[in-house]
């Protein structure tokens, strides 16, 4: 629950803090913010190059969600939230650009050279969804309400030294670091929440706490609200006529159908044979033995289904089985490479993935961010002052993942893994005439799998045999959404399944992916608990750059500590996005570089659903 005293004090209008003279002076307000001013579309632009300006408005598109929810506050802990968001944020980010915002709420933004400060200009026309203006009280309200109720928020903003309201439609946040470039573009991004909506009484006639489940619709400002909402199977969203920022660039030619459909499904597996029975329109497919194998039904071979493969201008992060290092047995570093010589991707590539997987061997795979070769001489800067706390690999080899070619290769890797076990203490005895790895006090070095998919098992139960073969003892289970997030929120686990996203422009976020101040914070994203000085100093580097040059070269020397601490076994990526439809849509003729843009830019063409009877 929020505070009394931080609400009662966001309740009062106090006089406008005035922007410092020198500040107010030079301050030169823009329609957009760019990492490295790569700005593409100019003040006064008309519309996004990847829309239909004149697309159609008109009919629904459905998609799939998995597991449950038991409230519509997305901006809580508590319960199970739906990730069904019906409000605006401040800018809006360009899909054909890697790191530009343009004007939403704010309809320009002003800092210094120095990233002190910035200073949003609201556009007097945005209104909540009962015509309410937005207003830089409800700004100061979202910072202050997304800070106090999620950990991950709180990490995420925590350089925003204060928000304050300096002028009509005026709010400057005030940052408490200079030179992070990316503390501009991190608060351009916050959903603005009505505050005169959230501290009232609700429908229940109690007040409302935004740190609480809550399945009553909550107010919005975005270009959809709620229409109906059937806890824990299905939400629909209805396009609002008179959105007040249909006609803004950002939005022209996007927010085409009238309704948006998000259909809850217990697994993968089942939401799929909905799918295919023409339950939902969109299909993201991340199974490459599904991809493979599985679309060969009667609406594909009709054509009603599309089958597509799309290549997009994006990093591919690090996806993998991560190893809780709060957990003594995985503290030492010997453990966690002789489980990584355990792992057969070649196998799992051949005979489950049908060979559509690459081997990650990157926390920023496939892009210009990713370490390769030797440290350059730049690279070499950052880390040897941090040389004492690193892996020494990381100044000597170029990191390369064990593979497994054939039946001699695995058997040289697992004797490596065996020899690293010894070393490290833990010795193989027989036990009932069953291989098991003992240290000095007698302890069974025992792991155990928690996935968040039955996908999963066909991968990590052959991981498992590997691992047996050296003495593991190993269990493996799979548990539904609200376990997993339960277990993720509290660190009760020995090892899970992680993906972590990245972009193109990586910084701030890898604070709470990787930072030491975020190990012991229940809900952060640090799920392996690093606490390592090297990486928190390399983090600050990244996020301190002055430009694209100097981006690259802290990326690859973060890459190259994280890599080889081996907090991660790293699993795969695919290389393209893999996409199935019913054949019922329209969509521009040039896609973004860096998103899919579904359904946001596609629309409902009529003739095309009656071919196909839908």
């Amino acid at each position: 629950m929020i505070n009394r005293r931080l609400l009662l004090k966001l309740a009062g209008l106090a006089p406008f803090a005035r922007v410092p003279a020198a500040f107010a002076d030079e301050a030169e307000f823009k329609h957009a913010i760019s990492l490295f001013d790569d700005i593409k579309y100019s003040p006064g632009f008309k519309q996004f190059d990847y829309v239909n300006s004149t697309a159609p408005k008109g009919g629904r598109f459905r998609m799939p969600a998995y597991g449950t929810f038991d409230s519509l506050n997305p901006y809580t802990v508590n319960g199970d939230p739906a990730a069904v968001s019906v409000l605006d944020t401040l800018m809006e980010r360009s899909l054909d650009e890697p790191s530009t915002m343009y004007g939403l709420i704010a309809e320009s933004l002003s800092f210094p050279d120095d990233k002190s400060r910035v200073v949003f200009r609201l556009n007097p026309t945005a209104r909540f969804h009962d015509g309410k203006a937005i207003t830089p009280d409800d700004v100061i309200f979202s910072l202050e309400t997304l800070k106090a109720n999620l950990a991950t928020q709180a990490a995420y903003y925590k350089n925003v030294e204060k928000v304050e309201q300096t002028g009509d439609h005026e709010v400057t946040f005030v940052f408490n670091q200079k030179d992070n470039r990316e503390l501009p573009s991190i608060v351009a991004e916050l959903p603005v929440l009505p505050k005169h909506w959230w501290t009232v009484l609700g429908a229940d006639g109690k007040p409302r706490d935004t740190n609480a489940a809550s399945l009553e619709i909550p107010l919005g400002s975005g270009a959809y609200k709620f229409k109906q909402v059937v806890p824990g199977s299905t939400i629909i969203l209805e396009r609002v006529p008179d959105y007040w920022a249909k006609d803004l660039p950002v939005n022209v030619g996007q927010n085409n159908f009238d309704e948006l459909h998000y259909l809850y499904f217990q697994s993968v597996q089942v939401a799929f044979e909905g799918f295919k029975g023409d339950q939902y329109d969109y299909q993201y497919e991340t199974s490459s033995k599904q991809w493979a194998t599985g679309y060969d039904f009667p609406a594909v071979t009709a054509g009603k289904v599309v089958k597509e493969t799309i290549a997009l201008k994006q990093v591919h992060g690090m996806q993998g089985y991560v190893l809780n290092l709060r957990k003594p047995k995985f503290q030492d570093i010997r453990v966690r490479q002789a489980m990584n010589l355990a792992f057969d991707f070649e196998w799992s590539n051949t005979n489950l993935f049908y060979g559509l997987y690459k081997r990650s061997r990157s926390f920023f795979n496939n892009s210009e961010l990713e370490a390769t070769g030797l440290p350059s001489p730049q690279e070499l800067a950052l880390l040897e002052p941090l040389k004492d706390k690193l892996p020494p690999e990381v100044f000597t080899t170029e990191y390369q993942n064990p593979t497994n070619p054939d039946g001699a290769a695995r058997r040289k890797n697992l004797q490596a893994a065996s020899k690293l076990l010894d070393a490290a203490g833990w010795k193989a005895v027989d036990d009932g005439g069953k291989r098991v790895l003992k240290n000095d006090k007698g302890e069974v070095l025992s792991v155990e799998f928690v996935l968040d998919s039955p996908l999963f098992e066909r991968i990590t139960l052959p991981y498992k045999q590997q691992l047996e073969l050296l003495g593991f003892v190993v269990s493996v289970r799979t548990l539904d959404d609200a376990q997993i997030t339960k277990l993720r929120q509290t660190f009760d686990y020995d090892i899970i399944v992680h993906s972590y996203g990245q972009s193109m422009s990586p910084g701030n976020e890898q604070r709470f992916f990787w930072g030491s101040t975020e190990a012991d914070k229940q809900g952060s994203q640090n799920y392996a608990g690093i606490k390592n000085e090297a990486i928190d100093a390399l983090i600050e580097k990244l996020i301190f750059v002055k430009d694209r040059k100097e981006l690259i070269t802290a990326c690859r020397a973060l890459d190259r500590a994280l890599i080889w601490n081996s907090y991660i076994i790293p699993q795969w990526f695919g290389p393209d996005e893999r996409i199935a439809h019913w054949d019922r849509f329209g969509r521009p003729d040039k896609a973004p570089d860096y998103a899919l843009g579904v359904p946001t830019n596609w629309w409902w063409d009529e003739e095309r659903a009656k071919k196909i009877g839908g």
